[in-house]
């Protein structure tokens, strides 16, 4: 399983390090907003994929995805009741994400400026993002 899905988390990964992702924040990048770019492009593709009607293939993923964040935490050098707290906050960030993007195609441009300025930290243009995630 492993080998199937760690190609799909590289390139996930590959969008994360969009470098204008990171030059339209108010603030130098962190750990976290880098995650949250992950967890926010995670979302959108589970919202692309859910119509296959493969559900234990992206649940597979989504396993996968984050037993690799859990690893990432664990080499920053988190403890185990530290990082079992985080994983907890984080999973339920993706889900709260993907509850408010599950319309993203019927929404208009202030709504989705509205979504993302709350899952953003310092966005300096939070159109630029919508047009990201639009493209994506």
């Amino acid at each position: 399983m492993k080998d199937n899905y760690l190609n799909t988390y590289n390139n996930l990964i590959k969008l994360t390090r969009d470098k204008s992702l990171y030059l339209n924040l108010n603030k130098e990048e962190t750990f976290t907003d880098r995650l949250i770019f992950l967890l926010l492009i995670l979302a959108f593709f589970f919202k692309n994929y859910k119509s296959h009607n493969n559900k234990i293939k992206l649940q597979q993923i989504h396993d996968f995805i984050f037993k690799q964040i859990e690893i990432s935490i664990r080499e920053i050098g988190y403890g185990d009741v530290s990082i079992n707290k985080n994983m907890k906050k984080y999973i339920n960030f993706f889900y709260d994400i993907l509850s408010k993007i599950d319309n993203w195609d019927n929404y208009d441009l202030e709504k989705k400026c509205e979504i993302l300025s709350k899952i953003i930290d310092s966005p300096k243009n939070i159109s630029f993002y919508t047009n990201y995630f639009d493209k994506l």
